[in-house]
């Protein structure tokens, strides 16, 4: 399973290292230490931490958020596969999008509930780029 940076979490989350460091000392998202000492955060506790804030609107501001060429990276929080076509969820700091797939991208790209993940989005498709 991928794990993250404190950093790291905090770009996918949309929010600064320091705020995302905070919610780790205070215990809201599991972390751990590897070899070297750094804190990592497990990816799927931070794909269920991701989709907790979404859910209640905690963000750092109140700004609006943008992306470049329309390109949005985050976490999969959620694949959902049938027989033929997959959906996949990503969590891009306070924006969830969906995409609906075939299973077989799915599997190609190797996606898993807690890995980055680059949601493409033009007209009204959302395309999925592995990080």
């Amino acid at each position: 399973m991928q794990s993250y940076t404190i950093g790291q979490a905090a770009r996918l989350l949309g929010v600064s290292p320091d705020t995302a460091r905070r919610w780790a000392d205070a215990g809201r998202v599991p972390t751990h230490r590897d070899e070297t000492g750094r804190r990592l955060i497990d990816g799927r506790d931070l794909a269920a931490f991701s989709t907790e804030l979404a859910r209640n609107g905690a963000t750092e501001d109140d700004t609006s958020h943008t992306s470049v060429r329309n390109a949005f990276p985050g976490i999969v929080t959620a694949i959902k596969l049938g027989d033929v076509a997959a959906q996949v969820e990503i969590q891009a700091g306070p924006h969830r999008l969906v995409s609906l797939l075939t299973r077989e991208a799915v599997e190609e790209l190797g996606l898993e509930v807690g890995m980055r993940a680059t949601a493409r989005v033009k007209s009204t498709n959302v395309h999925i780029d592995r990080v």
